[in-house]
């Protein structure tokens, strides 16, 4: 007999929020609230995710402008249930934390006390001490309440057909032999990575974390569950982890020494007089690659994320006119640093933004018994996909010898 439906609730209304609520409803499970400081954002998730309208403020344990808010909510919700005092509405079951990097350390403290599963956005912290401390917040609000829930981290690549299939011939089944190195690429599209490490929410160490840590967690996660997880039917054998990591790195590209000369002082894209000819132009990339082209979702949606609203109501030139007015936002000298970092410049010129996390890096992994991994980010140029890894690898049969070389796409 099947157990009550979960009861969910998102925090964070982004891109990740929106592709979780996506993917749940086609589960046994309900979305019940959402916490998103972007008021269209918010009334969106409910219209499109809870309630199928637009969002009412008068409903109560809904909708919350802070995270904050939602998990005082959720404590004061069993603080009556405790009394056995009528509530709103029932807790929630579970919570899937889609804000900001930094803020992860602050929320998964927060909701702990409630011993509530808790399923967390990759990174888990921009750092070590975090998520140490994140793990001692979790363990003692499970010991408090008396029970364990579940804390899992969002990486995903395990879970895709193909990656699990690979693990599958290589790990498990040995189709190919010993594995003796793998050299593992994750080359970001060149407007993909201007628009998240140089103008956009990840492109500072200081607001958020190294690109390492922020895009190729992910790459790093594949590569040890592939080569370092004990294969299924060697569940309690000791991970194979390596002996030593070794990375270097650099900021490449995306620098006021790499600006083109008649470009001059311009710092934004609609005042350069080589907008026309230059592959990094926010119109090019934002109004031409993607408004015209009919997709107002992700990276449009971004920059401007009324965009479908706008279009609909107003039509393509409104978009495309409201899209030109953010794309004009800029900073100048006496622009306080503050100000710069707390928000996102998406027509910035990408030689002119204050970004400072490597565009590329490699890193090394290597095992004692000589098996090893190069994986490496490198520098984006104009002619690469939007992400697809590469992993081509030398094998080694029965005897000893390199037999064969595998290459894997979109890992």
């Amino acid at each position: 007999m099947a157990g009550p439906i979960p009861r969910i609730a998102i925090l964070g209304a982004g891109s990740r929020g929106r592709a979780y609520a996506r993917a749940l409803a086609g589960t046994q499970s309900t979305i019940i609230a959402i916490a998103e400081p972007h008021a269209f954002k918010r009334s969106t998730f409910v219209s499109n995710f809870i309630r199928g309208e637009r969002c009412d403020p008068t409903v109560p344990g809904e909708a919350f402008a802070s995270w904050e808010d939602l998990v005082a909510y959720e404590t004061t919700l069993r603080s009556k249930l405790a009394a056995g005092e009528e509530v709103d509405r029932a807790p929630a079951d579970a919570f899937i934390v889609c804000v900001l990097d930094e803020q992860h350390p602050a929320v998964v403290k927060a909701l702990a006390p409630l011993a509530a599963h808790v399923l967390c956005e990759k990174p888990l912290a921009p750092s070590l001490g975090a998520c140490l401390g994140m793990y001692a917040d979790v363990v003692r609000g499970w010991k408090d309440a008396g029970r364990e829930g579940v804390f899992g981290i969002c990486h995903v690549l395990r879970y895709s057909p193909h990656n699990m299939l690979l693990r599958r011939l290589v790990r498990e089944e040995s189709v190919v032999g010993g594995v003796v190195s793998v050299e593992h690429t994750e080359p970001v599209g060149w407007w993909h990575f201007a628009h998240s490490y140089v103008r956009g929410n990840w492109r500072r160490e200081d607001t958020s974390a190294p690109t390492l840590l922020t895009k190729s967690c992910h790459d790093i996660d594949f590569l040890l569950w592939l080569l370092a997880t004990p294969p299924s039917d060697t569940p309690d054998a000791k991970p194979h982890l390596p002996a030593t990591v070794t990375s270097s790195g650099t900021l490449t590209l995306h620098r006021r020494a790499r600006k083109p000369r008649g470009a001059g002082e311009a710092t934004n894209c609609l005042s350069c007089p080589v907008e026309p000819t230059c592959i990094h132009s926010a119109k090019k990339v934002y109004v031409e690659r993607h408004l015209r082209g009919g997709n107002t979702g992700w990276p449009v949606s971004i920059v401007v994320p009324e965009i479908e609203d706008v279009r609909r109501s107003s039509g393509p030139e409104a978009a495309e006119q409201r899209l030109l007015e953010v794309l004009g936002e800029d900073y100048g000298p006496e622009t306080g640093d503050e100000k710069v970092k707390g928000r996102n410049w998406f027509g910035r010129c990408v030689f002119e933004a204050d970004n400072d996390v490597c565009d590329d890096q490699t890193v090394v992994l290597a095992w004692e018994d000589g098996e090893g991994v190069e994986e490496m980010v490198p520098a984006p140029p104009g002619s690469r996909p939007a992400r697809q890894g590469s992993a081509p690898d030398r094998r080694t049969g029965a005897a000893g010898y390199p037999t064969s070389k595998v290459a894997g796409r979109g890992i």
